[in-house]
């Protein structure tokens, strides 16, 4: 069976991305075969395709998609034919109308939650849950802080906030975006493009500083956020897209307050069956119980995915982005 799928041969620009048709055959032991309907789009595509994440070439790109099972293969017990599913991680290659996939990876959609919502969410939400719920650990009533707040990941973290009680601080650039993160559930949003965010945090909790502070910038924030932090606060670094932070030297984290560095990834947290399946299920029922909402900011066919990747390099898009086979 022929499928259409964006591969790269060689690691690099969005340009190296092309569609390509290829040949699947039908699925293994283990594995569902899908028609897949939206594909989500994110950082971790960027950082596979770009070079950050070294892999090896040619490989098909993306990593989370929604579709319908239509084939299983032998012992597969979870999903059937006819089953609408979504999944994320696993082995690459989630850009295609057509795969075959791992069938432990499959998360089962739930009614009322269309194909697109599941693959806009499920990655950037179970991103949300394990920063949220498992690095570290937020009560009620407590502060944070969070970059990129109008964008995927940081729309979720404001809505999973509010339904925690947490009082979570975005981050955002121009006065669309802190409009559209503000109506997310956040406590407060900054305006980076005019406001001072180390005063601003400051001015909002009263002087203290913020417990924590989830920063997906990179580079270009370390410094800001070390700031923001209160004594003993945790600085979670999950993302670089200004590029990577500086090492952190001890004598730094000492100076500022006895601070806590970490640098954790979803694969860690979802390493395990059992962990992947219960991160997915929070993030399901979140979606299924209406305390998330997906806020899909744009949809390219499939065979525009270079330029959504140049979209989403240069902070042009809000919310998630889905492509379209």
């Amino acid at each position: 069976m022929k499928a259409r799928a964006v591969r790269f041969h060689s690691q690099g620009a969005p340009e190296v991305l092309v569609l390509e048709e290829i040949e699947i055959g039908a699925p293994g032991p283990g594995q569902a075969q899908l028609r897949q309907t939206a594909l989500g789009l994110n950082f971790l595509d960027v950082y596979q395709r770009g070079g950050a994440y070294p892999i090896p070439t040619p490989a098909t790109a993306g990593n989370e998609a929604a579709g319908v099972v239509e084939a299983v293969g032998a012992g597969v017990t979870n999903v059937k034919v006819g089953d609408r599913v979504v999944y994320q991680g696993g082995e690459m290659g989630a850009y295609a109308d057509r795969r075959n996939v791992g069938a432990a990876r499959l998360v089962k959609i739930p009614d009322g939650v269309s194909d697109e919502t599941a693959a806009a969410v499920l990655l950037k939400g179970q991103t949300v849950e394990y920063l949220m719920e498992r690095c570290v650990s937020l009560k009620p009533g407590d502060f944070a802080l969070m970059y990129a707040a109008a964008g995927g990941v940081g729309l979720i973290a404001g809505q999973w906030a509010k339904a925690m009680g947490v009082k979570l601080i975005g981050v955002a650039s121009g006065a669309d975006k802190c409009a559209l993160a503000q109506g997310a559930g956040y406590f407060a949003v900054i305006d980076r493009s005019k406001e001072d965010v180390a005063a601003r945090v400051k001015e909002i909790t009263g002087g203290k500083g913020v417990p924590v502070a989830f920063d997906s910038v990179g580079k270009t924030t370390f410094d800001t956020t070390i700031e923001c932090l209160a004594p003993r606060g945790y600085f979670v670094s999950f993302g670089a897209a200004s590029g990577k932070p500086p090492a952190v030297e001890a004598s730094l984290l000492q100076s500022k307050g006895s601070l806590y560095f970490t640098r954790p990834t979803l694969a860690t947290y979802c390493s395990s069956p059992e962990d992947y399946a219960h991160s997915a299920k929070r993030v399901m029922d979140m979606l299924a119980s209406g305390a998330v909402k997906a806020h899909i900011g744009r949809r390219y066919p499939l065979a525009e995915a270079a330029q959504a990747h140049r979209d989403l390099e240069a902070g042009k898009t809000t919310g998630s982005t889905i492509l379209v086979p």
